[in-house]
């Protein structure tokens, strides 16, 4: 009876994996940003969730669904590795501070903020993301729950939980209101307190820890963010840093975190110890469209000189692998979320590194810091169908993947300009 029931339960899996839909697509370029190679005329065969085959002259099943990209240049989807899908702060209303938004708002509208946003991030090209934090008391977590189940629709995300920091976080506290920065922050300042504080995040559907290491005067050490590292990576998750000065950019290169984020001030010491350490650097770009949602249009111009251009130039010239997260923490109805990380494609451009660099940052390089290489991040067979196509050859024209016309995440297509048969 027993060998009857798996039979059966066999039988049945089998059948419905050979009932899956296929899609073919006709992809008239193709690039891979690993290698910067070009192939054209491609036929690349989607099956359920999964590239089942990818080349030119592949045979199209009977009954497929074709979609002819013959126009278009096909790549893998893009990956923005730091993203706050659960806040939107409203330059008038919060006085341009964050930390007035996450008075104003509650973690359910956050949620709902965080749902609009991921579909945003979908629609322009972003099929992964990482969320690394100031998301309430787990909002986020939520958002890629019902994303998982299908209950909305969002990129595949990993995200950060509460964000763990030296008491007061990155917020200015008063003493008769201590725990205004709650649950926002996990404030740790023992060792203890930080082992507590990443096991409850795990526990609580975080994919990934956020440090912050300064934003007071007083820093996490070297030993302290290896403690912390040591930790995240025995549950198996990895561990990004917040480091806005010279020396927490220093202690975190020192310490072998998997990425400083920001690293405005970072040192050419730093980079160099970043490079030997493996250590990824992502960078936040400063952009005129948040210096007009504030009130200073032109404002940002010599702060991204000084903050985004140089270190990127400088990490690049020093061979720091770079990853695309351009740390948007806000949107209007004209201006979407998806739209404003893409659109920093412009301020990475004003870097003048190659454009493959740039396209490498966009997908390859996060795919393998946020641990999805073995499933994500390329057109290759058994590796997930998160597949985009834009208009013209973005190694020969970077802003191009402002204008996506395809998307597609994990088989199923969420946006087309062009017509399928």
């Amino acid at each position: 009876m027993k060998k009857l029931i798996f039979a059966s339960i066999f039988i049945s899996l089998f059948i419905g994996l050979g009932d899956a839909q296929v899609t073919a697509i006709r992809a008239g370029r193709v690039v891979d940003p690993e290698t910067g190679k070009i192939t054209t005329n491609e036929i690349i065969l989607v099956e359920g969730r999964d590239i089942k085959a990818i080349g030119s002259g592949l045979a199209i099943p009977a009954g497929a669904t074709v979609i002819d990209l013959s126009k278009f240049t096909v790549m893998p989807g893009m990956m923005d590795a730091h993203t706050h899908l659960c806040m939107n702060m409203q330059h008038k209303r919060d006085a341009g501070s964050y930390y007035y938004t996450t008075l104003n708002d509650s973690d359910a509208k956050r949620a709902i903020q965080g749902a609009v946003n991921a579909r945003s991030m979908l629609e322009y090209g972003f099929t992964t993301v990482r969320d690394v934090g100031n998301e309430g008391n787990y909002a986020c977590s939520e958002v890629r729950k019902a994303i998982n189940e299908g209950t909305i629709d969002g990129p595949f995300i990993i995200n950060a939980g509460r964000i763990i920091a030296p008491f007061g976080g990155q917020f200015q506290l008063q003493q008769d209101k201590p725990n205004l920065a709650e649950p926002e922050y996990f404030f740790a300042d023992t060792r203890d307190e930080i082992k507590k504080a990443i096991r409850q995040n795990l526990h609580f559907g975080a994919t990934v820890i956020k440090l912050v290491i300064d934003d007071q005067q007083y820093i996490y050490s070297v030993d302290d963010i290896k403690f912390a590292i040591e930790e995240a990576h025995a549950a198996g998750v990895k561990l990004a840093a917040h480091a806005w000065t010279a020396a927490g950019a220093l202690n975190a290169a020192k310490a072998g975190v998997d990425s400083i984020e920001h690293g405005v001030a970072i040192s050419d010491e730093a980079l160099a110890i970043a490079k030997k350490n493996n250590v990824v650097l992502v960078p936040v770009p400063f952009t005129e469209a948040d210096a007009v949602a504030g009130g200073e249009p032109g404002g940002n111009k010599q702060t991204n000189e000084r903050w985004f251009i140089d270190p990127v130039r400088r990490a690049h010239k020093a061979g720091v692998t770079l990853v695309w997260g351009p740390d948007v923490i806000f949107n209007t109805k004209d201006l979407p979320r998806g739209k404003l990380s893409i659109d920093t494609v412009d301020e990475w451009k004003q870097t003048g590194i190659p454009s493959l660099v740039i396209l490498q940052a966009l997908t390859t390089n996060p795919a393998k810091l946020l641990g999805v290489e073995k499933f994500r991040g390329w057109l290759k067979p058994a590796f997930r169908a998160d597949i985009i196509a834009v208009r013209d050859n973005p190694l020969e024209k970077i802003e191009t993947v402002k204008d996506v016309v395809f998307v597609m995440r994990s088989g199923k297509v969420y946006k087309r300009a062009i017509e399928i048969k």
